[in-house]
């Protein structure tokens, strides 16, 4: 078989930083829901890489547990994809320069993320690139909010459909690692982010480091 070496990334804390537009997109809703209440940007820094279920327990403690906590959850959701669509986020150094490079090197790129259905495609839309083919930049892309898996699945899940020989995922919190050795794949930390990780495990300092650091890892 012919070797394909794809590179996996998480998106929050990995490839941008969206929690300010996310933290005003979300107190939108929460106001408009009746709620005199501000979600900052650290609240959702500090949540950055959970399901959205679990956001949303974490976060809107003001509310009910069931159909209005999970409306206002819905609702949030819904205005983030649409203003991150509009407004985007902070896009880490190099991202893009170095996604070219490892294309032209021949690893093939993915994206896998714990977010809701419709967060990757506003990211994508916003910075507008192609992804959904082999030509892509981003070949192909999963997430919670599509199938309501784990991220491990996801991640394992992707790598068989898109038949990969050998894979590793980039992520910057611990969950992220965790998910990563469940599913069976090297894990490489962005130490930039937004989390440590226990463990001892390859690390890049800025994006554009991965263009050394995963021939080491993808061997």
């Amino acid at each position: 078989m012919k070797s394909k070496k794809g590179i996996i990334f998480d998106m929050d804390g990995t490839v941008w930083d969206s929690s300010e537009n996310v933290a005003r997109s979300w107190t939108e809703k929460v106001r408009e829901a009746g709620f005199d209440k501000v979600i900052t940007q650290s609240d959702i820094q500090s949540v950055m890489g959970k399901p959205m279920d679990v956001i949303a327990d974490t976060l809107f403690t003001f509310t009910r547990k069931g159909k209005q906590r999970n409306a206002l959850r819905e609702a949030c959701e819904n205005n983030e994809n649409e203003y991150l669509r509009k407004h985007g986020g902070i896009l880490y150094p190099n991202v893009i320069e170095t996604w070219e490079a490892l294309k032209i090197d021949g690893y093939h790129l993915y994206i896998v993320s714990n977010c809701q259905a419709g967060y990757i495609e506003a990211f994508l839309e916003y910075y507008k690139i192609e992804w959904g083919k082999p030509s892509c930049l981003i070949e192909d892309i999963e997430c919670y909010g599509n199938n309501f898996l784990q991220k491990d699945e996801n991640i394992k899940l992707l790598a068989e459909r898109n038949k990969l020989t050998s894979a590793c995922y980039v992520g910057d919190i611990q969950s992220d690692y965790d998910a990563t050795i469940k599913a069976g794949f090297p894990f490489i930390h962005a130490t930039y982010g937004f989390g440590s990780i226990d463990a001892s495990v390859p690390v890049i300092k800025k994006f554009s480091d991965l263009t050394t650091v995963v021939k080491e890892v993808l061997k």
